[in-house]
């Protein structure tokens, strides 16, 4: 990427964000969809161009079909992956749409709906994407759910949201990379998305936030225990991210500020966190990084 692409990118997602930081105020219900957001994320569609870092290599990314999944799903195609894609299947418009980009990259995708909350659905959802793939290589573990609607911090939390909750971002993370793993060989690699909520914790996202913070001991832990195999596992910290999540989780009056509070102003566009998933899923440029969680959360500190 040229020096004006690289500048085009920055400004692009400058432009996206509001005033304050944020977007118009909006509220969806969950799962959430991209058609239904305003302005419309942008995953790289238009900016992302691939050099064949990943050429070969067969990737499960669970949560792929919009957000961070699905920018993921663009870049790992256009650096030569063929990708599977993890989604419930209310989010099927949503899954074929990011399919129909990593198709025009000239790379397969397959789908497999289902969702990762039950067990057999969650380790099923591996056996149908190594089928379909013909193995694998890298494994994203990105789905996640959140739920911020709430006035009174931990009193508001209830037994099922917090169960909905740890299911999809610890039990699903275990039970997939637990099916995954017979599947993976020396050179691959786990990513696990991570969150600046296990660094700065948000009072409404208790629940979540308690989540991240541990997906980042697990990465640490699995790192030790893998690195023997030649297995690299890792973790990418998003900061605040215009993604389906916010609006069908948060409060409509909170997305005008949404991002605003980070030392660069403002939220960021899933495209500008790819990059950190091509990186680590690299098995040359990222073959001595393990154990490792890179933050791109618009200069919030993660330590």
């Amino acid at each position: 990427m040229s020096e004006n692409d690289l500048h085009r990118v920055g400004t692009d997602a400058a432009r996206l964000a509001g005033e304050d930081g944020g977007f118009p105020a909006q509220e969806q219900e969950p799962p959430g969809l991209t058609a239904a957001m305003e302005p419309r994320p942008d995953h790289g569609e238009e900016s992302y161009r691939g050099n064949g870092r990943l050429a070969g290599l067969r990737a499960l990314i669970t949560g792929g079909d919009s957000g961070i999944g699905r920018a993921v799903a663009i870049a790992y195609a256009r650096e030569g992956a063929d990708v599977a894609l993890s989604y419930l299947p209310d989010e099927q418009a949503d899954a074929e749409d990011t399919a129909a980009w990593v198709e025009r990259a000239g790379r397969r995708a397959v789908l497999v709906p289902g969702d990762i909350r039950d067990e057999e659905t969650a380790r099923t959802v591996v056996r149908d994407a190594v089928a379909g793939l013909g193995g694998l290589d890298v494994l994203v573990n990105n789905a996640g759910a959140q739920w911020a609607r709430r006035e009174n911090g931990i009193a508001d939390v209830t037994t099922e949201q917090m169960d909905a909750i740890v299911k999809v971002n610890l039990y699903a993370l275990f039970w997939i990379t637990q099916e995954a793993l017979p599947h993976l060989g020396r050179g691959s690699s786990i990513i696990n998305c991570a969150s600046i909520q296990a660094y700065d914790p948000s009072v409404s996202l208790i629940d979540y936030a308690s989540t991240k913070a541990a997906i980042t001991n697990i990465t640490v832990n699995l790192a030790q225990e893998l690195g023997e195999r030649g297995i690299r596992v890792n973790a990418v910290a998003p900061g605040p991210i215009w993604t389906p999540l916010q609006p069908a989780t948060k409060g409509a009056d909170s997305m005008p500020a949404f991002g605003g509070d980070t030392p660069l102003g403002r939220a960021g566009q899933p495209s500008e966190v790819a990059g950190a998933f091509v990186f680590l899923a690299s098995p040359e440029e990222a073959s001595y990084v393990s154990a490792a969680v890179l933050g791109v959360t618009g200069g919030k500190p993660v330590f």
